[in-house]
């Protein structure tokens, strides 16, 4: 196009512009002489009418056009607090090991400066295939039917800058029996300075729910859809449209690839009979390859404050489990301690719940050691609140308790023939036991002394007939029994 003709252009359309403006405001002041013409009470409810529509057109437009929030990803705790918990625990008998061992490497992958790229997805999704085409010389198993990775492989891989990759392959996610695959998946992926997650299709649920969990840590991520060779353009753009969806406020970066790998089909031969033919298909991954060098831009130093933040935080949450296991252990060894007291101060006992002022003393001892194993301060009055309450149900419900230790003893061959004694010493036993596991549960949740938790607690237990919580209880009397006619 001439230079002629394209200034005639351009003034023909700022010519355009101009009218067009020109017939706007023209047509703006034949409305407002119009408004101003109006009774003053039409003028102030249309005005009003206006104002809405206005107002409700910019929180509109604010919506659409709004920053959109970053996910901020979960707190995680100062290394030195992390270390005291996990010293703490390992005083205290649990086995610590596995929190000490990632804690040793945190700091071997900082020391190495490489950075870490873990893939992430459920199985058939065809990782092992990718680590082939972006590690060409490394050795892995694959199969077409899926499922082949059973534990963590580190290989090199090269980025087209030519600096150098490890990429972590892990086990794949939603396989029958590979819980503890997936969760050696998850801290592999939480040790990685990036995450390629890979699907194979839009994403379920379980997808949805992996891609948000490593989001919360912070993890920088590549959503990636392999396998595109198998749709038409049409298609390949709605699934690239509904991944984005779900990315949204996640990662934008959001994008096709066919890996390559082996495919199995039938084909057809001249005699009329078929045979299955495996084939292999060539790798198209260049956008990953661009995508995972703008990623990893930074370097290792520049990612390794976000990689230590997951891996801190995924330590939290297992120092956190960790932490409610052995309290729960510790709960059930005390209050197996305190049933076993209290069954010895019952054989001498005439029923259970009218005499729990005799064992008022073991009721209180027990709700204070609870208490301070889930550190929780409670006061006198608080203890003996409690006591009393508990008082109240065992009353209410003695005939019930003993309903229950009658028919217990009866299941054990044995043991119903041993008189009145037996029986009040197992109702103890279910007493004591009943009110150390409501006041654990509770303190473990509430982090307080619920008293009304604890009792509806307690009043559920008092009927629970568990074959198995009843054989303790059983065993435990006889033990105790046994011990004192031995002692007599």
């Amino acid at each position: 196009m001439s230079r002629r003709l394209r200034l005639l252009f351009t003034t023909l359309a700022v010519a355009a512009l101009l009218w067009l403006l020109f017939s706007a405001a023209e047509r703006a002041l034949a409305l407002a002489q119009r408004f101003l013409a109006l009774p003053t009470w039409l003028q102030w409810a249309l005005g009003g009418v206006f104002a809405l529509f206005a107002a409700v057109g910019l929180m509109v437009l604010w919506w659409l056009l709004r920053p959109r929030r970053r996910r901020r990803p979960l707190p995680a705790p100062d290394r030195g607090s992390l270390e005291q918990r996990i010293g703490q625990l390992r005083e205290r008998g649990a086995d610590t090991g596995a929190l000490a061992s990632e804690l040793g490497e945190l700091d071997r992958r900082r020391t190495s400066a490489r950075i870490y790229v873990a893939l992430f997805g459920e199985i058939s999704t065809g990782k092992s295939s990718l680590i082939k085409a972006l590690a060409p010389h490394a050795r892995i198993a694959s199969d077409a039917r899926g499922g082949t990775t059973r534990s963590v492989g580190h290989y090199d891989g090269i980025l087209p800058d030519g600096r150098t990759l490890v990429l972590a392959d892990v086990p794949g996610s939603r396989e029958t029996g590979g819980e503890a695959h997936e969760a050696l998946a998850r801290m592999e992926a939480l040790r990685a300075h990036a995450v390629i997650y890979l699907c194979a299709g839009d994403l379920n649920r379980g997808q949805a729910d992996e891609l948000r969990w490593l989001a919360d840590f912070g993890k920088p991520l590549l959503l990636v859809l392999n396998k595109a060779d198998q749709w038409n353009a049409s298609e390949l753009e709605h699934l690239l449209t509904r991944l984005r969806q779900h990315a949204r406020d996640i990662t934008r970066m959001v994008l096709a690839i066919s890996a390559g790998g082996s495919e199995r089909y039938q084909r057809q031969l001249t005699d009329g009979s078929t045979e299955s033919v495996e084939r292999q298909r060539k790798p198209a991954i260049e956008p990953l390859l661009h995508a995972l060098t703008r990623l990893t831009s930074p370097g290792a130093e520049g990612l390794e404050d976000l990689r230590e933040q997951a891996v801190l935080a995924g330590l939290h949450e297992r120092t956190g489990s960790l932490e409610a296991q052995t309290r729960a252990e510790e709960a059930e060894r005390i209050v197996r301690k305190y049933a076993r007291r209290a069954i010895v101060g019952a054989l001498a006992a005439v029923a259970p719940g009218s005499d729990l002022l005799i064992q008022g003393v073991l009721a209180a001892g027990l709700t204070r050691a609870l208490a301070e194993l889930y550190d929780v301060k409670v006061s006198d009055v608080q203890v003996e609140d409690f006591v009393q309450q508990a008082k109240l149900t065992l009353r209410t419900g003695s005939s019930i308790v003993l309903a229950v230790a009658g028919n217990a003893l009866k299941a054990f061959p044995g043991l119903g023939t041993l008189g009145g004694g037996v029986l009040h010493a197992f109702a103890y036993a279910l007493i004591f036991d009943s009110i150390g596991r409501a006041l654990a549960a509770s303190l473990a949740e509430r982090h307080t002394l619920d008293q009304h938790d604890a009792g509806t607690r307690l009043k559920t237990l008092l009927t629970d007939t568990s074959n198995n919580r009843l054989r303790q209880l059983a065993t435990l009397t006889m033990e105790a029994v046994r011990e004192s006619d031995s002692t007599d």
